[in-house]
């Protein structure tokens, strides 16, 4: 068995026993420090020293001490080190920290776009960008925050992430995300995304259509299709379409599954129509993908 190349400062990473963690981690130069895989949290990467290259959504950035990452639920990433001593803080976060008593759709309007793995927005924050904010030593707090776990540690952690939250929230608020969320969402609305999201996360596999989807929100098809759009800037067919692909790359860079069978898992009838959606929806080719997120 060959010696470990990745460390961190806990014992074994495992779940996460509080809605919250954070930790430093840290990687020899020319190797993985994380394979390529996916999470439900939200997670940011600050860096501390050595430079890395951070596999992203399909695309590669590379990111030196000062640096930080956002990266967004469902989003598939690896982390590759470049110097022989690579070293950076953890903070992953369920979304779910971030809405009150209860999820409201005024909080929702805010969230919903950072649990979307396609949904854009600006990623990578340098640390000429970000050196003369708060953010370094939010991070920072967060982190000895966790690991010294003093009275009332919980509530100072939440605070701070909903801080470092509200950050990203004001920076980014004018770029356009790729699947952006209407300001005219509503409790309806709301209601009837989940039961939308529940309905394709349980069933994407399979030959679902927006017919029985709108049947389960108790609308018409006419209507249930029309807000759908109207939310979320793309019909249920399109956003199933992207939720089969999302799965798609997390099979392409943790199995060696064909092809076919990929399709057919995420619910695709074919291959080549899987190979026309994935070219369509990340503009390169899914053996391509996988070739880059391996390297």
């Amino acid at each position: 068995m060959t010696e470990p190349y990745f460390e961190s400062n806990r014992a074994a990473a495992g779940s996460i026993q509080y809605p919250y963690e954070s930790m430093i981690h840290s990687g020899n130069g020319g190797r993985v420090v994380v394979d390529p895989h996916w999470h439900l949290y939200i997670e940011i990467l600050y860096f501390l020293s050595g430079r890395a290259k951070v596999f992203l959504g399909g695309e590669s950035h590379q990111l030196e001490p000062g640096d930080l990452v956002l990266i967004h639920s469902h989003e598939t990433h690896s982390i590759y080190s470049m110097d022989d001593r690579v070293s950076y803080i953890v903070v992953k976060f369920d979304p779910e920290i971030l809405y009150s008593t209860s999820r409201t759709f005024l909080e929702s309007k805010y969230i919903l776009p950072f649990t979307l793995a396609d949904a854009g927005g600006q990623r990578v924050f340098t640390a000429d960008e970000i050196d003369d904010t708060p953010i370094p030593g939010l991070i920072r707090e967060i982190y000895e925050e966790f690991n010294s776990k003093g009275f009332g540690f919980e509530l100072a952690v939440r605070t701070l992430i909903c801080r470092v939250f509200l950050w990203f929230l004001r920076r980014t608020h004018h770029q356009q995300w790729g699947w952006e969320v209407s300001r005219s969402l509503n409790d309806s609305d709301y209601r009837m995304l989940q039961q939308v999201f529940e309905y394709i996360d349980y069933n994407y596999m399979n030959d679902i259509n927006a017919q029985t989807a709108a049947k389960l929100c108790n609308m018409s098809y006419s209507y249930f299709s029309r807000r759908f759009k109207a939310i979320m800037g793309k019909t249920f067919t399109n956003y199933l379409s992207y939720i089969r692909i999302t799965e798609a790359e997390k099979l392409l860079l943790t199995t060696d599954m064909s092809m076919t069978d990929i399709a057919l898992e995420v619910g695709f009838s074919s291959s080549s129509y899987f190979i026309q959606q994935f070219r369509h929806y990340k503009n390169i080719s899914p053996h391509q993908f996988r070739k880059k997120g391996k390297a």
